[in-house]
């Protein structure tokens, strides 16, 4: 391994933290490394247009060409490619449906699932709609949506079951908990007799652009069970949000 290119990597990390730019003697102390050391390495990336001295400050930043490559590397990863292996393992695991859901208005959009093997499952399809605030994904994503996608969501509110928020309160302390908890319950509130759990999934600037969630048949997905699965989704989604650049 080489240990001069570990430490630029590092180097270029500790300066992509640091929004008033780096000293080398503030670099050196925070590395662990030597200010000669530090200084061939701002040298170099400095000669490979990754960063620059600034004149008035006399302390090192970096350039747009690191914005540039991890833009180029963002723009080819694809939430439902990444989330697919684990929405595969989650089936396998559960034996119940998956699906991964985005925001588009006051609607989710299920753009991937993975139907249960049992006769008796969930039902979605790939392009289906249902009421953000009655389906598990859709809540993950109400949490941490903007004020006008819940003022939206409120202007739409209709009671698909008896079980369904109709009132702005009643979802604000439902998301409230949500965020506080990480994931979101459906106690069925699209369909009475279907449950279900999910998480959201955050991009590379902490975004939640997509929520994994499965869901089944009261009978089969109780509480204590629905808290179980909450937990795997959360771990999960974490996953899929680091390969997505989340950190």
């Amino acid at each position: 391994m080489d240990k001069t290119f570990i430490k630029g990597l590092v180097l270029l990390e500790a300066m992509a933290r640091n929004d008033k730019g780096s000293g080398v003697s503030e670099l050196a102390s925070q590395l662990l490394l030597n200010k000669s050391n530090v200084h061939r390495l701002l040298q170099a990336l400095v000669h490979q247009g990754f960063a620059r001295k600034n004149a008035d400050t006399n302390r090192y930043e970096l350039t747009m060409k690191m914005w540039e490559l991890g833009s180029r590397i963002a723009g080819k990863l694809d939430v439902r490619l990444e989330s697919l292996p684990f929405m595969k393992r989650l089936a396998e695991e559960t034996r119940e449906t998956v699906h991964l859901s985005i925001l588009d208005g006051a609607e989710v959009l299920y753009i991937e699932k993975i139907d249960s093997p049992q006769p008796v499952r969930a039902y979605t399809s790939v392009g289906g709609r249902a009421p953000a605030q009655c389906v598990a994904t859709g809540k993950a994503l109400l949490a941490w949506a903007d004020e006008d996608v819940l003022t939206l969501v409120k202007n739409r509110f209709k009671a698909h079951t008896p079980k369904s928020i109709v009132r702005i309160g009643d979802l604000r302390k439902q998301l409230e908990d949500i965020r506080s908890k990480g994931f979101a319950i459906n106690a069925g509130e699209w369909r009475e007799q279907v449950v279900g759990a999910a998480a959201p999934i955050r991009d590379a600037s902490g975004r939640v652009v997509a929520a994994l969630g499965i869901s089944g048949p009261t009978d089969r997905l109780d509480q204590e069970a629905l808290a179980r699965t909450g937990a795997r989704l959360i771990e999960q989604t974490r996953a899929i949000s680091l390969r997505l650049g989340y950190s």
